[in-house]
């Protein structure tokens, strides 16, 4: 995406807007981890004060700023005690998927607002337009943000979706390849293979929704 400074100096309007959907996009993926372990029985981010759908509550300092400078950070990682789900593994996959789910449901909602503002003829083309990029743009944030955060590596959470659905036995040797992840995915991030890989599963997905 390139950093958000340089897009906000060439255009403060259109940089601010993603700057603020990308907030509400993070919000509601750490938001949907928060909810998720607490309904599964640990109250350790109720606790953290993370039951939230305000985005300042999920928003890291570090992550934050690696967005705005270089185009590529996260959001405030939602802790969990495995100890007090009654599956750990498999409710720590849950806990894991609910966040890409809430973003794709996002991207959902948005295609449908489109759909209803074209079809509805109740407003003029301009402001219809504007509505479907603005929705589109949306959509896409979030797409990206769920097929990224689907990549099996570890600190990603697909690592963790993969670890609930293998058999117990394969999950305890998943498990052991996690203190390598960082690496790997700081290496594919370095040499733009992940984007390569992940961009036409975005766009697909995307174009699908419009």
């Amino acid at each position: 995406m390139g950093g958000m400074i340089s897009l906000i100096t060439q255009n403060p309007l259109l940089g601010l807007i993603l700057v603020f959907f990308l907030a509400i996009s993070i919000g509601f993926h750490e938001a949907a981890h928060a909810y998720s372990a607490y309904w599964l029985g640990d109250p350790t981010p109720k606790l953290q004060k993370r039951l939230s759908l305000n985005p300042l509550v999920h928003l890291d300092p570090i992550g934050s700023l690696m967005i705005l400078f270089i185009g590529f950070g996260w959001g405030k990682a939602v802790e969990f005690n495995p100890h007090n789900l009654k599956s750990p593994r498999k409710d720590a996959a849950l806990i894991a998927l609910a966040g890409p789910a809430t973003n794709i449901l996002i991207a959902i909602i948005c295609s449908i607002i489109a759909l209803v503002v074209n079809l509805s003829g109740l407003l003029s083309s301009e402001i219809s337009l504007l509505i479907t990029v603005l929705m589109q743009t949306l959509a896409s944030l979030n797409v990206m943000l769920a097929i990224f955060n689907l990549i099996p590596i570890e600190p990603l959470d697909g690592f963790k979706v993969v670890a609930g659905i293998l058999p117990s036995h394969l999950a305890y040797k998943w498990y052991e390849t996690r203190q390598y992840g960082l690496y790997i995915l700081l290496f594919l991030l370095l040499t733009g293979a992940i984007g390569g890989f992940i961009t036409p599963i975005i766009d697909f997905i995307t174009s699908f929704l419009f």
